[in-house]
């Protein structure tokens, strides 16, 4: 089977929470490092694990990013890392799966479910060859200990329970 590591300058994940309820607050987190064991032809016996430092989140906005990266979400100082590794592929469609896998925030580890779409491959002008990939999941933050959270004035949460996340995967053949 095919390796394929992660471009980290063109892998990133954006995540997305409700805030007072009434809007969206997005972020990103860039350099994902990780490989994939894959072959077009053989989607389902595909594998992968990935990581992403998670100090390097980014609202840009500098106050919400340092309250992020504290204990009371992701407790970057004790757990650096948000890690993810497949357990199975299954065809949805002929180039769509839907990937389980094990996912760990916080030092807490859950499965949860990715939607993703092949790409398709290329041969760069690089010389090289490279595969593309989207993914969604969805996932309560607290089932990963991520539960800080105040009232509004009229009994509201200031934040979601739900995360969205959306993932835009290029990978490289290595040779």
């Amino acid at each position: 089977m095919a390796r394929w590591r992660f471009e980290p300058g063109h892998t990133a994940a954006e995540f997305c929470v409700r805030h007072m309820m009434v809007t969206d607050v997005r972020g990103h987190l860039k350099n994902i490092e990780g490989f994939l064991e894959f072959d077009p032809e053989k989607p389902q016996e595909a594998y992968t694990e990935a990581k992403v430092y998670a100090q390097n989140l980014c609202t840009h906005e500098e106050e919400r990013d340092a309250h992020l990266r504290s204990d009371h979400f992701l407790d970057t100082q004790n757990h650096p890392l948000i890690e993810f590794r497949s357990t199975k592929v299954i065809l949805t469609g002929k180039y769509q799966y839907k990937v389980m896998g094990d996912l760990t925030i916080r030092g807490v580890t859950r499965t949860v479910t990715l939607a993703v779409r092949f790409n398709g491959k290329v041969h760069s002008p690089f010389d090289d060859y490279r595969i593309g990939f989207y993914a969604e999941t969805v996932f309560n933050r607290h089932d990963f200990g991520v539960s800080w959270d105040a009232e509004t004035l009229d009994g509201g949460k200031v934040v979601g329970d739900d995360v969205y996340i959306t993932i835009d995967a290029e990978a490289i053949l290595e040779r």
